[in-house]
């Protein structure tokens, strides 16, 4: 009991001690952002320190390596995917210890869900189960303590209070700590403390769930009404003729060898089509999983297997013109973070595809099939927690831009506007570029104000390592001009009048400025 009780009063002074960390550096100091990747890293160090079982426990390591990824990558470019990503790898791996096997991440999924849910109110239940240790000890052995604790507490009131006259930080902590009248900052700050501690709390003391819903199995004969050797053959057959069809008139319109009907342009048809066809190949997955299970008497069949290797084949060319309707679209009306989103989600979908078909040909488990489609998915997360695809749009749109001597669309000033920050390298290199005077008014005019925000940002201690990175790459540009203080109300991102572009920019000679509300982004 004493063993476990000492481990219990190890593992509140560690999160106690991560929550004086959060109050005396980030909330001190007033830094939100990047800074959270920092204290994440914190979090993670702490919850090695006081459980030695992670320690001990390589595939923990690894996951907190993981999650010291995604920490870095908050610090980089904070967002809700970096800081998603990092629980997830920190849920697993601080309950890693806990388990004998790693089994799938269908189980994982669950125990990550009930993990987040009990971190909620762990403290309060592990709260009382420490009173009731506390109590177990006696109050004797309390008393006892008492008297070892009178001369140090007494000498560190007495340093305390010498170092509050010589400091007046800590002069200020003392009094917001010892005011009976607490105000809203005070509440503020142990509110923030607490959820800290509770964030702290939740990887040293993790709770696996008792009871799960077991991975399905996915293999041999399962009788389904309708479904029988016969009736998959003529289905496969039927199917891979409808999408020969589809995928045939795709390959002649979308490659140009024939004309589209009349009344309908190239953007028109690869937009209305792009996701209804992955909605097809996920269908198509769902057909093969559910009728054609390894070790089934219809997979056994050499004639079926050959149909659902050509049908499969047909869903991945499928799910190839579906990009390629999306590039299209991209093509006449500009790139988004979205519409990278989008291509990356069609190339998920065709690689899972291909390892529907890979474990019906080499009978592999629902688990294999489960582990290998999270891990082809984690990959692709993480490494968007490191990319700011806005500015991967920004840089494209600008480079194809057709009015910059690209082959793409018109620039898209509005979808720059609303990228902000993330196009500001961009509109800077553009600023330095031969371009219509318009354009390069637009490019300074939103350089400006997405140089003002991410200064206003690092002044009030909304920081990231991107951030810096940007402003300092725009402030050394001698080529650019000096940011000016913000003289113009919001500009219609239309606009290509010359004057009034000049006279929100503050420039002689311009005409009075309007104040114009920007469209909505399309």
């Amino acid at each position: 009991m004493g063993t476990l009780s000492a481990s219990f009063d190890r593992k509140i002074a560690t999160a106690i001690a991560v929550a004086f960390v959060w109050d005396a550096t980030l909330f001190q100091l007033r830094l939100t952002g990047g800074a959270l990747g920092a204290l994440e890293l914190v979090l993670l160090a702490a919850a090695l320190l006081a459980r030695p079982a992670l320690r001990q426990d390589s595939r923990a390591v690894a996951c907190f390596g993981l999650a010291g990824l995604m920490a870095l990558a908050m610090m980089i470019m904070p967002g809700r995917l970096a800081w998603t990503m990092f629980w997830v790898f920190a849920g697993v791996g601080t309950m890693l210890p806990a388990t004998r096997r790693f089994g799938d991440a269908w189980c994982w999924s669950q125990r990550l869900l009930a993990y987040g849910l009990r971190s909620i109110v762990a403290p309060l239940l592990d709260g009382r189960r420490w009173l009731r240790i506390r109590h177990r000890l006696g109050s004797g052995q309390i008393r006892a303590i008492l008297p070892q604790l009178a001369l140090p507490a007494a000498g560190s009131a007495v340093i305390l209070g010498l170092f509050a006259m010589a400091n007046p930080v800590i002069e200020t902590w003392l009094n917001e700590a010892l005011s009976l009248s607490p105000d809203g900052k005070l509440i503020a700050r142990l509110l923030m403390g607490g959820i800290w501690f509770t964030l702290a709390w939740s990887l040293l003391r993790p709770r696996l769930p008792r009871h799960l819903i077991d991975t399905f199995d996915g293999s041999g004969d399962l009788p389904l009404a309708g479904v029988s050797p016969g009736s998959v053959r003529l289905s496969l057959i039927a199917f891979n003729m409808l999408f020969a069809l589809q995928n045939a008139m795709d390959l002649a319109w979308l490659w140009g060898l024939a004309p589209l009907p009349d009344g309908m342009t190239l953007a028109e048809y690869a937009h209305r089509g792009a996701y209804p066809l992955i909605v097809t190949a996920l269908l198509a997955a769902g057909f093969v999983l559910v009728a054609l299970r390894p070790g089934s008497q219809t997979a056994a069949m050499p004639a079926v297997r050959r149909l659902v290797v050509l049908w499969v084949a047909q869903n991945v060319l499928l799910v190839g013109n579906a990009a390629l309707r999306t590039l299209d679209y991209i093509a006449a009306y500009s790139l988004t973070s979205l519409r990278i989103a989008a291509l990356l989600w069609m190339g998920l979908v065709a690689l899972g595809l291909m390892l529907v078909l890979w474990r019906l040909m080499r009978s592999k488990s629902a688990g294999w099939l489960i582990n290998t489609n999270a891990a082809a998915a984690l990959v692709v997360l993480g490494g968007c927690s490191f990319v700011d695809l806005d500015a991967v749009a920004a840089r494209y749109n600008i480079a194809a831009a057709r009015e910059l001597g690209g082959s793409g669309a018109p620039l898209d000033i509005c979808y720059l506007q609303a990228a902000g920050p993330s196009a500001m390298v961009a509109l800077a290199d553009l600023e330095r570029r031969p371009a219509p005077e318009p354009i390069r008014l637009w490019a300074r005019l939103l350089r400006e104000d997405a140089q003002a925000r991410l200064s206003s940002d690092l002044a009030r201690g909304d920081w990231s390592l991107l951030a810096m990175v940007r402003l300092d790459e725009v402030r050394d540009s001698p080529s650019l001009a000096a940011l000016a203080p913000r003289r113009h109300g919001s500009i219609n991102c239309h606009s290509r009048d010359p004057r009034v572009l000049r006279a929100a920019l503050g420039q002689e000679g311009a005409a009075p400025s309007p104040a114009l509300t920007a469209p909505a982004e399309r």
